[in-house]
């Protein structure tokens, strides 16, 4: 299916066009049938030559309902625009073009009514111009009657090669659809209608409102009841839940869209060209001001471009953004340039990359109220309250091209998650679990790092490192994985610290070790126990820095010996006749039982020796190579080296 919204001046035949080619009423309701003005919008459909089904959106015409026809507008892929050859531009033609510029739709069709009323030459002339400065240039054109019937076949045909040129939506793509009918069905219950742009809706599926969770009943297409459907569509959803819908809500995939009432946008301005500018302007009809957004630079801003200058300080205080069927009150505070952010009344799901259309509702009858495009470059915008901070932010955002690169330049640290509920799903791969960061942000925190851990030893000598939660807190992170990504050689990670190089110790502390080196010289396989240990000034934490810096070696908890003594005992046991038991090896040592049997579990762990029952032997490498650091199967280290 394809959806294509009609536009113009009232009264100039949209209703009539539609009605002939569907031979469906647009008009739903009765004081618009019987006023001949078409008040809310209307849906038709038909089939094409082709066989493709095009759905119409009818929007009203009148000046007083042109929040109604961006509801229409809004959610559609293609325009019809519809000028009577009797009457020419005119200024309701002016401020929906400008709309439609605004959306930045850039597909539709010209077709001219009432041929049969008047020479449809000078009107389509004028059209023509006026379509091509809006950015509908080279579209089809053509007259038609609907009261003769002239045009109507080739109009279909011109239909029909419209809709085959539109860009094909992505049947994957998360689901907002934009509410534009909200109402109750005898025996059914909660019915909403909208335009679906893109994603798939099926029975069965869970979707989001600002109430809560729905799931969807049963759901129909063009009066069809089916199990599923693709955009583009037009669809009426059954709707279970507690949630209260109404129009300018939008369903929503849970969890893909950022919900937000604050927003940075980029504006790109409408009737800057001297499109609209009254008589003098190109192509302007008479009492048609089309007065656009104080902003010089043209159409470039539409493309990223940034105009010379391009001043925002007269843009009112106080506008209405609308995107989809949403009209919403926000405020405007310029940040420098093209950019400025939008306080919004309410929060709204959007994308990086949405467009939204700002009006003025205050201006005069007479004036276009559709001032500019503001596309979206941030759905989670920073605080600008420091001095400097908006130009600066304006700065950043003025070529910024949108995507993740930009969104990570800002925020430096995303989760996966949270860059597609933004619209900019990543393109490279994480630093850490689902974490994606800005490469510069991310270089400098690998040189912070260092830094930090030496400033913790300077203030902590006796710890054995620096608490990855001490380090997390000092780099301002917000995940414990980051920090352990950030480690790089000569720091290493274990037993949740972060410790690089061996510190030195403390006066008191090294003297306590040289003490307890005289005494091991003689018996270098009996270790003291606590209370000596304690008499010596070595409590627990001057143990652990011991430990750190390498003078000592913690064999097991409360068993500490020289470094290189595990060496030095699996020499002397290799002397042993093969296998050996534990009292063998506890007599060959010249230890006690409390230290030999720890000391040989160690000695299994590093694999310089081996246990079969109550009996090992000796595995020492060939004499100059270093002995192996390694578990066998079954054995567990006492040594965790995960941060956690």
């Amino acid at each position: 299916m394809h959806v294509v919204a009609t536009a113009g001046h009232v009264d100039h035949g949209k209703s009539t066009l539609v009605r002939v080619l569907t031979g469906m009423e647009p008009d739903r309701l009765e004081e618009e049938r019987r006023r001949g003005l078409t008040i809310e919008l209307g849906y038709a459909w038909t089939a094409l030559p082709s066989g493709e089904r095009l759905a119409f959106v009818d929007v009203p015409g009148h000046e007083r309902f042109l929040a109604t026809m961006l509801a229409g507008v809004g959610s559609a892929p293609a325009v019809m625009f519809v000028v009577a050859a009797d009457e020419g531009w005119m200024p309701q033609s002016e401020e929906h073009l400008t709309a439609v510029e605004a959306l930045g739709v850039r597909h539709g069709l010209l077709v001219v009514t009432r041929a049969d009323l008047a020479d449809p030459a000078p009107a389509m002339e004028t059209a023509r111009a006026r379509l091509a400065a809006g950015g509908l240039a080279g579209v089809e054109a053509l007259a038609v009657s609907g009261r003769t019937g002239r045009g109507l076949d080739e109009l279909r045909g011109a239909l029909d090669r419209l809709v085959a040129g539109l860009p094909a939506p992505d049947p994957g793509a998360p689901v907002r659809l934009w509410i534009d009918r909200a109402f109750s069905v005898h025996g059914s219950g909660t019915v909403v209608t909208g335009t679906l742009p893109e994603g798939r809706i099926a029975a069965g599926d869970e979707l989001e409102l600002p109430g809560g969770p729905v799931r969807v009943r049963a759901l129909e297409s063009l009066k069809e009841s089916l199990p599923a459907v693709t955009g583009v569509a037009r669809v009426a959803l059954n709707l279970r839940g507690r949630a209260v819908p109404e129009r300018g809500q939008a369903l929503v995939t849970p969890g893909a869209w950022t919900v937000t009432d604050l927003v940075d946008v980029r504006l790109s301005p409408v009737g800057a060209d001297g499109r609209g500018a009254g008589p003098g302007g190109q192509g302007a009809g008479p009492g048609v001001p089309g007065r656009g957004l104080d902003v010089p630079g043209g159409r470039g801003a539409a493309e990223g471009r940034e105009g010379p200058g391009a001043p925002v300080d007269r843009l009112p205080a106080r506008l209405t953004a609308h995107i989809g069927s949403a009209a919403v009150v926000c405020s405007v505070r310029p940040l420098g340039g093209r950019v400025v952010r939008l306080r919004l009344a309410r929060p709204l799901p959007l994308h990086v990359g949405d467009v939204l259309l700002l009006r003025d509702p205050g201006r005069e009858r007479g004036e276009v109220r559709v001032l500019a495009g503001a596309s979206v470059l941030d759905v989670r915008p920073p605080s600008v309250s420091r001095r400097g901070a908006a130009r600066e932010r304006a700065a950043e955002l003025a070529g910024a091209v949108p995507g993740a690169a930009a969104l990570l330049r800002t925020h430096r640290l995303l989760r996966a998650g949270e860059l597609r509920a933004m619209g900019c799903p990543p393109a490279d791969e994480p630093v850490c679990g689902d974490w994606h960061a800005d490469p510069e942000h991310w270089s400098r925190l690998v040189a912070r790092l260092p830094e930090a851990v030496r400033r913790y030893a300077a203030g902590h000598p006796l710890e054995p490192g620096m608490p990855v939660e001490a380090a997390r807190h000092a780099l301002g992170l917000p995940d414990r994985r980051l920090v352990a990504a950030l480690v790089r050689p000569p720091l290493s990670v274990a037993d949740g610290r972060i410790s690089g190089g061996r510190p030195a110790l403390p006066a008191p502390v090294a003297r306590a070790v040289a003490r307890l080196g005289t005494e091991l010289s003689a018996r270098p396989f009996l270790a003291p126990e606590a209370g000596r240990l304690a008499e010596l000034g070595l409590g627990p934490r001057e143990l652990a820095a011991a430990v750190a810096a390498g003078a000592l070696l913690r064999v097991a908890d409360g068993i500490v010996l020289l470094p290189g003594a595990d060496v030095r005992a699996a020499r002397v046991l290799a002397r042993l006749p093969q296998p050996f038991t534990v009292s063998q090896a506890r007599q060959a040592l010249g230890t006690s039982r409390r230290v030999a049997v720890p000391l040989l579990e160690h000695l299994d762990r590093r694999g310089l020796t081996e246990r079969d029952g109550d009996h090992r032997r000796c595995r020492l490498p060939a004499p100059g190579t270093v002995p192996p650091n390694h578990r066998k199967s079954g054995q567990t280290s006492h040594r965790r080296t995960s941060p956690y």
